[in-house]
């Protein structure tokens, strides 16, 4: 193990989720699913904001002009900045009493890239979907747990895991149509003693994939060829999604999970829920803002 995570925000989130830096505001967002709450976290001053929203928030991305793209229970959305439901951009299409949107993010030409979660953990019904202005449109279907989207660099490879089939894959992607073709798998994951499995992931500017591992209490850096270049552990059994932020992206912010584990879990691991940080030799990449004319 390598250099770890430590501390950079005390809440005990019971689903934290979709760790997203805003370069314009200098802030993180990120969002407690069960809480239904996008967060706003300034680390120069410690500030914390929180948005309430009507139901279960997965995903988030921040919008041209303001706001976001936010894939929510119900759909798609389109939110002010103070998370006022603007418009409804598209439907979720499966059984909304057991599917929810999960993970997501902006592609490289503004559109959004999000997939949706079984919560049966039974049927493998769950998809990846894409939306732009001709709609939704599926990319990948027969899912438990649509996860860790991220582009490479040139934005022509498609990272995403189904993080129950513990498989992180590729796709070959067209940033001009929003394409994603030839699945290849890239890495798997567990074994009888290990049940850390792929969740959020991020990219950095040398094209290495920065994946969470959910019941891993770690995070991992790979490779574009799929080799496993390092590990980081993290002070909660549950790391959920890393991003890069800080004002030279150099930061790796990690958000984690409380809700459900076991009480000896969460007296080993009590910052469970929180978000945390640590310090990196290469930076990320800056988040593309969603166009809804795209």
């Amino acid at each position: 193990m390598q250099a770890g995570f430590s501390l950079a925000l005390d809440i005990r989130t019971d689903l934290g989720e979709c760790p997203l830096w805003s370069v314009a505001e200098q802030v993180l967002y990120f969002v407690d699913i069960k809480q239904s709450r996008i967060h706003r976290f300034d680390p120069a001053s410690g500030a914390l904001g929180t948005i309430q929203l009507p139901e279960e928030v997965g995903c988030i991305g921040l919008a041209l002009g303001g706001g976001f793209v936010a894939g929510l229970r119900s759909g798609i959305w389109l939110l002010s900045a103070k998370g006022d439901l603007i418009d409804k951009l598209a439907d979720n299409p499966e059984d909304q009493s057991v599917s929810r949107f999960n993970d997501g993010m902006v592609d490289p030409a503004g559109r959004f890239i999000a997939g949706t979660v079984d919560e049966t953990r039974e049927r493998g019904t769950a998809s990846l979907y894409r939306y732009d202005r001709r709609g939704l449109e599926k990319l990948a279907g027969d899912l438990f747990t649509s996860n860790g989207v991220a582009f490479s660099p040139d934005g022509k490879r498609l990272y995403h895991s189904d993080t129950l089939r513990y498989s992180l894959y590729t796709y070959d992607y067209e940033v001009e149509t929003g394409a994603a073709t030839n699945r290849q798998l890239f890495a798997k994951f567990g074994s009888e003693t290990d049940k850390g499995r792929p969740d959020g992931g991020a990219v950095d500017a040398e094209g290495c994939y920065w994946s969470a591992l959910f019941e891993g209490g770690r995070v991992q850096r790979y490779a574009p060829d799929g080799t496993l270049l390092s590990e980081h552990p993290v002070p909660a059994k549950c790391p959920t999604m890393v991003t890069f932020g800080g004002p030279d992206l150099k930061t790796l912010y990690c958000t984690s999970a409380r809700i459900g584990r076991p009480d000896e879990e969460l007296a080993e691991y009590p910052l469970s829920g929180a978000v945390f940080a640590m310090p990196v030799d290469v930076a990320g990449l800056s988040k593309p803002l969603f166009n809804p004319d795209i």
